[in-house]
Parts: C-alpha cells; structure tokens; sequence
C-alpha cells in the first residue's frame, strides 16, 4: 500500500521513504529477485505485479542520533528563534561542500539490512581532520544516508530494473538540502508528493478500485497521486558523488572483520 500511496506501480519509478529507516522500492513487470537476499521480492498491492524492497535500518535514525547526542547548542538556537533544530541543522549543513572535504559516515548505528544483513555493523566518522567542523559531519551524515539508500538502487539496477524518477517521502523529504543530496547521488530527478501519507493513502485508493470508482490501480494512481517541486541532478555532482561512493563501499568491506571483533570485546 505504501507503494501505491507514492505513485510506484510503474516499473522503475522509485519511491524514497526517508523515516527512522529508510526504504527503496519500486514496482517489477516480472518476478526478480536476488539470490543473495540482499533484496525483498513480494507480490505487489497492484495486481499481476511484484515489488522490489531495500531497507537501511538508520537514515533519518542517524540524523536524530547525531541531533541529540551533539547538537544540544541547535536545539537551544530554535526554541529561542522558535524553528525546529533540524532546520537549523540543515542551514550548518549548507555551508559544507559537496563530500563534506572528504569526511564520509557509515550509517549503521543499528547494525545493517540492505545491502549486508550484518547485525555488528556500526557507524563511523572517515577521514575527520582538523578542518572539518559541525557542519561537515552533519553534511557527512547526509551524504552516508544517501550511499546506503543507493546501494539499494543499485541491487534492483543488477536485477534488470532501469530507474525513471524517484518519488520521495518521510520526515527526511522536508530538507531541501536532503532531497537534493539524493538526487545527486543516484543522478535522478526527485519529486515530492502532494499527498504524503504513504501506507494510509495507499490503501485508500486500493479500496478505491475495491469499490469500482477505478477500473484498475494503475488508472487510480494516474489520476490521484500528484507530484511537485522536482529536483534535477547535477551530473557534475553526481559524478563526485560517485567516487566517494566507491570508498564508502570499501570501507565497510575494510571494516566488516572489526566490527565483529569489537562485539567481542564489549
């Protein structure tokens, strides 16, 4: 339902659920499914039509993280200007540059689902040097949560899905700095919803179809789901992207032996 409620009942059409988690998902003409696991593959709320699924276990969940264990002063600043401290926070982020000057986050502070299925994964701060600052860390964690919503994009890529858009969704889809980070890492045009309320106003139109207001799911979501305030990508940036994106992949695979060691310890 949650699919439908974000308009991806179209092959390639991605939605982008930027919560605690964050979820990858997008609507499959044909079973697919990856033999690694690293990938959901169910049947599709739309009939004769499956869905692939990627999940990060902390998107926005390491944005909270970070806000409540070192942004204390952001959180005084907004209650006296009466903003919330994730706004403030997004204005710090805005003064780093792309790549935050070579400060990369691993988002695992709950372990890991897609694409490692690693329960002794852990988060970390690579690269940090003296010139970086708040603003670079927090950009940093930005820029990890989107590497890992893109490792899921990539899994659905190697099973034949060839992407068109993105439609994005969750408590991270309010920063326009977020929105526009992913559309660079995954070099694709983001959308918001007009409607964002995913699970909720997916089922309402299922039963819209249900009850004969709309022959079929795919001619409700047509007519219903409305998108707005599009974000092109930046190809210069998104070709940048791409090289720190190969070192964050390395870098789990660097680290993956540690992390279990470290469990061992504690």
């Amino acid at each position: 339902a949650a699919g439908v409620g974000a308009g991806a009942t179209v092959e390639g059409v991605l939605s982008v659920n930027v919560g605690t988690s964050g979820v990858v998902f997008t609507s499959s003409d044909a079973y697919r499914f990856d033999p690694l696991g690293r990938l959901h593959a169910f049947c599709h709320a739309a009939p004769s039509k499956w869905h692939l699924m990627g999940v990060m276990l902390a998107a926005g969940g390491s944005l909270r993280w970070f806000r409540d264990a070192l942004c204390q002063p952001e959180k005084v600043v907004a209650s006296l200007i009466g903003d919330d401290p994730y706004n403030v926070m997004m204005r710090e982020a805005e003064r780093a540059p792309v790549g935050s000057e070579g400060l990369i986050f691993l988002p695992y502070l709950s372990g890991e689902r897609t694409p490692h299925a690693d329960p002794y994964a852990r988060g970390v701060f690579f690269g940090l040097s003296l010139k970086h600052g708040k603003e670079h860390m927090i950009r940093a964690v930005l820029e990890g949560v989107a590497f890992g919503l893109r490792n899921s994009l990539e899994l659905m890529i190697e099973l034949g899905i060839k992407p068109k858009d993105v439609r994005i969704l969750g408590g991270g889809s309010r920063s326009p700095l977020w929105r526009k980070i992913i559309s660079d890492v995954f070099g694709l045009k983001v959308y918001l919803l007009e409607v964002d309320e995913g699970s909720s106003y997916g089922a309402a139109i299922l039963a819209s179809v249900g009850a004969g207001a709309y022959k079929t799911v795919e001619g409700a979501v047509d007519e219903i789901i409305k998108t707005r305030d599009p974000v092109e990508p930046d190809r210069d940036t998104h070709r940048k992207y791409l090289e720190y994106y190969k070192v964050y992949n390395r870098l789990y695979q660097d680290l993956k032996d540690d992390f279990k060691d470290l469990a061992k310890i504690i």
